[in-house]
């Protein structure tokens, strides 16, 4: 199932959600991001840039999609997890994943990757996502928001993604 491919100049997922940037300056950290449609490769996609800082307490940007409506959620029970087709510069990422459990700013499902200087398929099934700050168990039926991060350590974030979808195993 198809969550984007990055054709609407305004950033609205096929899912009818817009992306959106977060950082920790909403904590008062000092972090910079940057979210917006590029052509990467001849391929349109989302890109997130910037430095994440952590001074301040801070240390994370993000690009955030709602995955339904306000007071909604996706049910992604019937796949195994989440696909995209990345690029970026060497650097470890994380998608975090919130449900309604969720109910700390802080609180998310994780799961790292790292973004190699080419475009590259990565899987991220279900089972290795890692609840963060929250004792809950993923509840795939459940899904309200997904975020590509780049945390946890000072560094500049070049992530670039032309595709994002959920996947089932054969």
């Amino acid at each position: 199932m198809l969550i984007d491919d990055f054709a609407d100049a305004d950033l609205v997922s096929t899912l009818g959600t817009r992306w959106r940037g977060v950082s920790d300056r909403v904590m008062g950290g000092v972090s910079e991001a940057a979210v917006a449609r590029d052509m990467v490769d001849g391929r349109p996609c989302l890109r997130l840039t910037g430095d994440v800082r952590l001074e301040n307490n801070g240390g994370f940007i993000q690009a955030a999609l709602d995955l339904a409506p306000p007071g909604r959620a996706l049910d992604a029970s019937d796949f195994t997890g989440l696909s995209l087709v990345a690029r970026g510069n060497g650097e470890t990422y994380s998608l975090h994943l919130r449900t309604p459990e969720n109910r700390r700013p802080w609180q998310s499902y994780r799961a790292q990757f790292v973004a190699g200087p080419a475009w590259e398929t990565i899987d991220l099934p279900f089972a290795g996502f890692a609840p963060y700050r929250l004792d809950a168990p993923l509840d795939t039926g459940r899904l309200r928001r997904l975020g590509l991060v780049a945390i946890g350590r000072a560094f500049h974030a070049d992530l670039a993604v032309t595709r994002l979808g959920l996947y089932r195993q054969a």
